[in-house]
């Protein structure tokens, strides 16, 4: 009897320890979203523009060397879209700038020459590990501009976009439309700011005639600002025959249960993204701004 009982305290005492030592067993582990690596590209485009770049691929991945985003820039030469990826995969796989593999080969006396054997490796100047609080969350790989040092500077912005969002920030232009364009906008309905200028929000010079369909924006947020006319605006219940249009995007042709506003000049209305919403009757024509945050 007592030596079971000693079992069971061994047993007992055992469990209590790893339970003790199961936090310790697990971290947490930062991942790289989709949006994310939208931003990467996004902040590498506007430093692109910023230094008159004449082209290239950008190509973002995550931390297993997977692809999840890339972007082509016009007059690039074909192969760059396999050469950025291969720079992305290298830097993250290795957690090294891509500088660092291909000094090492070219150096004299001491060259690694036999690396370039390893598969899914790309030991050219342009890939930069993308790093979140210390963590290589994946990596950004950017090939055809100018020289390699320059797709180094390009990889290196999308890079700190995401380590230090507000180096994107530092880097985007002042925009500015005159009183000319905005009203030119608003005759037609048209967007001001898109989301191609690397901020996560976009500018739209909005204008109805009539109601239009029942709308779901499952990332964006929807801020509007009415400037002439009125509209009932419905918010919130159920979208009736909804139908996806676009990735994040849902379509309907009315709203049941929803809760009615009148909007007029000078109101300001905030749509949480995945609220469905439908102007029901406008009182014609409907100038408004959009500002859409994702």
């Amino acid at each position: 009897m007592k030596v079971t009982l000693r079992r069971f305290a061994l047993a007992a005492a055992v469990l209590a320890t790893l339970g003790a030592n199961a936090g310790a067993q697990v971290v947490d582990k930062k991942s790289l979203t989709l949006d994310g690596a939208r931003r990467a590209i996004a902040a590498a485009k506007a430093e692109a523009k910023r230094l008159n770049a004449p082209g290239g691929v950008i190509a973002v991945v995550d931390d297993g060397g997977n692809l999840m985003a890339l972007e082509r820039l016009d007059g690039t030469f074909a192969a760059g879209a396999n050469i950025s990826i291969g720079k992305a995969r290298t830097a993250v796989l290795f957690k090294r700038p891509t500088r660092f593999f291909e000094e090492l080969i070219n150096s004299s006396g001491k060259g690694r020459t036999v690396m370039t054997a390893l598969n899914d490796f790309t030991p050219l100047i342009g890939g930069v590990p993308i790093t979140v609080d210390a963590q290589v969350v994946g990596g950004i790989g950017v090939s055809g501009a100018a020289s390699a040092a320059q797709d180094e500077e390009l990889a290196i912005a999308g890079a700190n976009a995401l380590g230090n969002p507000a180096a994107l920030m530092s880097i985007l232009p002042v925009s500015y439309f005159d009183a000319m364009q905005v009203a030119a906008a608003f005759a037609k309905g048209a967007v001001l700011l898109g989301e191609d200028a690397g901020r996560n929000y976009m500018v739209h010079a909005s204008r109805r005639e009539g109601p239009g369909m029942a709308e779901v924006h499952e990332q964006d947020t929807d801020i509007i600002y009415v400037l002439e006319g009125g509209a009932t605006f419905v918010t919130g219940g159920t979208v009736a025959d909804p139908k996806t249009v676009a990735p994040g995007e849902i379509r309907g042709a009315s709203i049941t249960n929803g809760e009615t506003r009148r909007l007029v000049k000078g109101d300001v209305m905030i749509v949480p993204n995945g609220t469905p919403h439908w102007f029901q009757e406008v009182s014609g024509p409907l100038t408004y701004y959009v500002v859409k945050v994702r």
